[in-house]
């Protein structure tokens, strides 16, 4: 009866011990995210060229070796975002992600049925005022809907054949994340203070 107490008590000091080391490890581990994880690459709101993949050494987990990769990491808070890139004939999709790595939105050559990427993301708030002043230059854009501030855009491209990869990536360097929008066509509505 006493080495099953004894074996008890050691069991519940052994979880105490877990427990708080899990607590006191958990902010560390919080930091580990896949918007942290970009950053490494360079600043925001531009596309950076992910190293090509390899066994072990992924910048992210499951990439594909037969892609080449871009990222970039957003913010909405000052504005939509709009994406463009010329891309190459093979296949190509692109794919918004929120910080957490989860997909929120993507896209691909075929179901875009467009041989280049121009992609607005907006925040709900953001699409209603576009909805409400609609701007001419974003007519061939596709415009989407996003419930995240913050996130990545994650560009990938196959690479059919080992002479096409400088190809590839100097078109995933040279894609654009700008946050900058052309004017609305709409002037704003007066203000109603405001004396003639």
């Amino acid at each position: 009866m006493i080495r099953l107490l004894l074996y008890a008590l050691g069991g519940l000091l052994l979880g105490g011990i877990i427990h708080i080391a899990v607590i006191l490890l958990l902010p560390d581990f919080a930091n580990r995210d896949a918007w942290t994880s970009l950053g490494r690459f360079g600043r925001d709101g531009t596309f950076h060229l992910l190293p090509m993949a390899e066994p072990g050494t992924e910048a992210l987990p499951y990439l594909d070796p037969e892609m080449a990769y871009a990222a970039c990491r957003f913010s909405l808070e000052g504005g939509p975002v709009r994406i463009k890139a010329a891309m190459p004939d093979d296949f190509w999709s692109i794919a918004v992600f929120n910080r957490r790595g989860s997909n929120v939105y993507s896209l691909n050559d075929r179901t875009a049925e467009r041989a280049d990427i121009d992609l607005v993301i907006a925040t709900p708030v953001q699409m209603a005022q576009l909805r409400e002043n609609p701007i001419a230059a974003l007519n061939q854009s596709i415009v989407i809907e996003v419930p995240i501030t913050r996130g990545f855009a994650l560009i990938r491209s196959f690479v059919a054949d080992p002479t096409l990869v400088a190809r590839t990536e100097a078109l995933l360097r040279a894609a654009d994340c700008a946050a900058d929008l052309p004017a609305t066509d709409s002037p704003p509505p007066a203000d109603p203070d405001e004396k003639n």
